[in-house]
């Protein structure tokens, strides 16, 4: 499954990130939205959900995120919605870790 989530902030650590593998942080903003793909292995083999996915969470909460890479590349976001089928563009989507 995938999760839309609405960028509310993010640290400017995001944008100062150049190393090749990790340039994509550099595109992060606040106020897009962004689909985040729940698989294995990160996907819990008990409860079949990520870790962080917002599930019990209230739809206005404010969530906490954290690039994998770059513990200093973090923000928080709020969960839009679940989607059961993902169709994830190509751009601006991350899977949970």
């Amino acid at each position: 499954y995938c999760v839309e989530f609405k960028t509310e902030s993010l640290s400017h650590h995001c944008a100062l990130e150049n190393r090749p593998y990790a340039r994509w942080m550099q595109y992060l903003r606040e106020g897009h939205t962004v689909c985040v793909a729940c698989q294995p292995p990160a996907m819990n083999s008990d409860t079949q959900r990520c870790s962080g996915d917002g599930h019990n969470a209230d739809r206005g909460k404010i969530l906490h995120w954290e690039a994998v890479g770059n513990s200093q590349c973090q923000g928080t976001w709020k969960k839009i919605r679940q989607l059961k089928h993902c169709s994830c563009p190509f751009v601006h989507s991350f899977i949970f870790t």
